[in-house]
């Protein structure tokens, strides 16, 4: 028999997340791809075709990028990568074709800088989306 799949916690700000989406983003995508940390990914929408472009905690990893998932697998930009299997990271003026997104589970943070560890472990953040630049 196949044990189930742990689902983490969730995130201690995921209760913030229809303010964050309705007040937060539309001012700080002016900003936000200019702050060490941040970027802004940019989608498709996987039911309404639409391209979004929302303000996120971005972190290298090698040749990889990692995301740092704040409020959670369930975010609906998370659900439209990972259907997509692609997206832009745009950072400062420099625009990243991203693809091949996986999902990761790591209550250590092992994925991020060490002083954002503490931070994410605080907010209760366990998950991360890992993507790799194309060539």
């Amino acid at each position: 028999m196949t044990e189930p799949v742990r689902r983490p916690p969730s995130p201690r700000l995921a209760f913030i997340r229809p303010f964050t989406i309705r007040f937060f983003n539309p001012i700080s995508r002016h900003v936000v791809r200019w702050l060490p940390g941040f970027g802004l990914i940019g989608y498709v929408g996987r039911r309404s075709g639409r391209r979004y472009r929302t303000p996120i905690n971005a972190f290298r990893r090698g040749n990889d990028w990692v995301f740092a998932l704040t409020y959670g697998s369930d975010a609906q930009w998370v659900k439209n990568v990972l259907v997509a299997g692609e997206a832009e990271l745009t950072k400062g003026r420099r625009t990243i074709h991203l693809v091949d997104p996986v999902l990761v589970v790591d209550d250590h943070r092992r994925l991020m800088p060490v002083v954002v560890r503490q931070a994410l472990a605080l907010m209760r953040v366990s998950e991360f989306l890992r993507m790799r630049p194309t060539p």
